[in-house]
């Protein structure tokens, strides 16, 4: 078990603030003060490779950096604010000092969650958190009530995903830095909107990266596609280990944040008998049980594995939910028809079928595309443990031009495709602009100083894509176009935007207020595959109403024959369907499908 250690400058009520920094073969650290009144104030070496120093009446507005053995200054590892960007001096925050007014905040159960993700620099024009606090009215009358926010630790330069960060603590200054930040946390919570923020635990960027200067924060031992693996099992793991369970302790003790995404977790490389994410785990349980309200942890994994969401009894790492993949992987194939890349291990309507009644679509079978097989049986996991969508930053900004559905799909194919996740047995997660169909794109985008690592940047870029046959030339990651480019148009009020608008309001609604589609439960569920019509027809009950859903992929009209006509009522689809609306339907068994079309239809058991 980790000896966890508070660390980074911590302001204290009676005006102290407590430096500690970990860095165990330095031989010697001071605070370097800067501003009018230069100080340089020795640290005091502790016990396992911290240090630590004391400062009496310390003025808030006070900058500093850490000289490293009387010849190195760099900014603080552990710092929460770096106003002047990656390579400046690190300033002070006083947590204590932000007026909270969300005390009576009860949280969001898992099962009921409705996210949206969203990206700081391009959701709104203003680019910051401010922008993000202008819509949430906007976001709540579309029926969202959680918001998923990609990274915000400082990252080099004033555009970027989010996941070159080198500051794990500091809110990045562009955006609004930490006031900004827990501004946005508390309109959320009085609006009634959780907060999801998403961490990287697994790399850190190259730019601005001085952690090595510290101490062994990597390891060697194993790679992943970002370079060296940090050391969460090697030598002095300890205080890796503490320096990202404090993170995550932080974003919910004092930014109030709801839940943590927990971004490729399976390039977490750590093989001790306490795994990273269980002690992570048990660290958070922790603080809800002290605070009263329950910190949720996501996280994204590659590797079907339910070992991360099961509970420590089963032998598990007790994280509450997961994405799922092989959802998107398999709706996406079926809409579009691609097949390279890792789509080739996808494409058939019975790999959707599977993704709803058994959540992975490979548990333990062959993938093609990974020559292997992998995963494991989800069948005892709740449906609520499971993100799923059909777009995301990932999903869409690596694709080689960042094109989103909208751009191929038409508009009763997006219907489709929204009410087949929405309305499934997972959590739903929309990707910003898709309610209306954005057509502007999302593209990979940096605004780093050095230029060999731009040209490093563009390179990779050009090799991720060579396994997929897109035409076209990558767009340049460090143009402030291919930034510009990405930023939403918020243009949702013309005919078809509109259309697709009203309609992902219907649907959100359905899925928040309807006695089957609110609860995320797949035992209740069957489903039924014919690939000859292309037809999913997914059948979900409680004790009272069942739904019938035909979800149809074909590219040309069919028909379905709807046994025991008379009990059902149409609920919702994306075309007209006026004798499913009126009494006709009780006449008549047969039903006419146009292309990429859906209908879903109830029966009450008093009927």
């Amino acid at each position: 078990m980790t000896m966890l250690q508070k660390i980074g400058a911590q302001v204290q009520n009676d005006g102290k603030c407590i430096f500690t920094v970990w860095a165990p073969e330095i031989e010697s650290i001071a605070l370097q003060i800067t501003g009018l009144e230069e100080q340089t104030i020795p640290m005091q070496k502790m016990e396992f490779g911290y240090w630590s120093a004391t400062l009496e009446n310390i003025p808030l507005d006070t900058r500093y950096f850490l000289n490293l053995n009387n010849d190195m200054l760099r900014p603080d590892p552990v710092s929460v604010s770096q106003p002047d960007g990656v390579h400046e001096a690190s300033a002070l925050v006083d947590h204590n000092a932000f007026s909270w007014t969300d005390a009576s905040w009860p949280g969001i159960p898992l099962e009921k969650l409705i996210v949206y993700e969203l990206h700081t620099g391009t959701f709104t024009s203003e680019r910051n958190f401010e922008g993000i606090i202008s819509k949430l009215d906007y976001l709540l009358e579309l029926g969202i009530n959680a918001i998923e926010i990609m990274p915000v630790a400082q990252f080099p330069g004033a555009r970027n995903w989010g996941y070159d960060g080198v500051f794990p603590f500091a809110v990045q200054n562009s955006y609004g830095g930490p006031d900004g930040l827990k501004k946005l946390v508390n309109a959320c919570h009085e609006k009634g909107i959780a907060v999801v923020l998403d961490v990287v635990y697994n790399h850190l960027g190259p730019e601005g990266n001085y952690l090595r200067e510290f101490g062994p924060y990597f390891t060697d031992k194993y790679k992943t596609p970002w370079g060296s693996a940090l050391n969460f099992d090697d030598a002095y793991a300890d205080g890796v280990r503490n320096f990202f369970i404090q993170n995550a302790l932080m974003w919910f003790r004092d930014y109030h944040i709801d839940a943590l995404r927990l971004d490729a977790v399976h390039a977490i490389m750590d093989f001790s008998a306490n795994h990273f994410l269980k002690e992570l785990a048990d660290e958070t349980a922790k603080l809800s049980q002290e605070l009263g309200r329950e910190f949720l942890l996501i996280a994204e994994s590659d590797l079907n594995d339910v070992r991360l969401i099961n509970p420590k009894e089963k032998g598990g790492y007790g994280l509450q939910a997961q994405w799922n993949d092989d959802f998107h992987h398999a709706l996406h194939t079926l809409l579009t028809g691609e097949n390279a890349g890792y789509y080739v291990d996808f494409g058939k309507l019975k790999d959707l079928e599977k993704a709803f009644k058994h959540t992975f679509v490979f548990n333990g079978n062959y993938a093609p595309h990974r020559h292997k097989s992998y995963g494991n049986n989800a069948d005892e996991n709740p449906a609520k443990q499971f993100v799923v969508c059909i777009q995301n930053h990932d999903q869409v900004g690596n694709r080689m031009l960042g094109d989103r559905l909208s751009e191929t799909l038409s508009i009763p194919a997006l219907k489709l495709a929204a009410a087949a996740y929405i309305l499934s047995p997972y959590i739903p997660m929309l990707f910003m602009g898709e309610e209306y169909g954005e057509k502007n794109p999302f593209q990979y985008f940096i605004s780093h100083s050095d230029k060999e690592l731009v040209e490093a940047v563009r390179n990779g870029r050009k090799e991720e894509f060579k396994s997929f046959k897109w035409a076209g030339e990558v767009p340049d990651p460090q143009s402030e176009t291919t930034f510009k480019n990405s930023m939403l148009s918020w243009q949702y009020e013309q005919s078809e935007a509109n259309e697709l608008h009203k309609f992902y309001r219907r649907v959100i609604e359905l899925r928040k207020t309807h006695p089957v589609f609110s609860q995320p439960d797949k035992n209740n569920l069957k489903t039924e595959a014919d690939e000859a019509t292309n037809i999913l027809k997914i059948e979900r009950w409680n004790n009272e109403i069942t739904t019938l859903a035909y979800y149809h992929f074909g590219k040309k009209p069919t028909e379905i024959k709807l046994e025991n006509a008379e009990n059902y009522s149409m609920l919702i689809s994306n075309f007209g369907a006026e004798e499913a609306k009126n009494s006709n339907l009780k006449t008549t068994e047969k039903l006419k499908l146009p292309p990429q079309s859906f209908i879903i239809f109830e029966s009450h058991q008093s009927n």
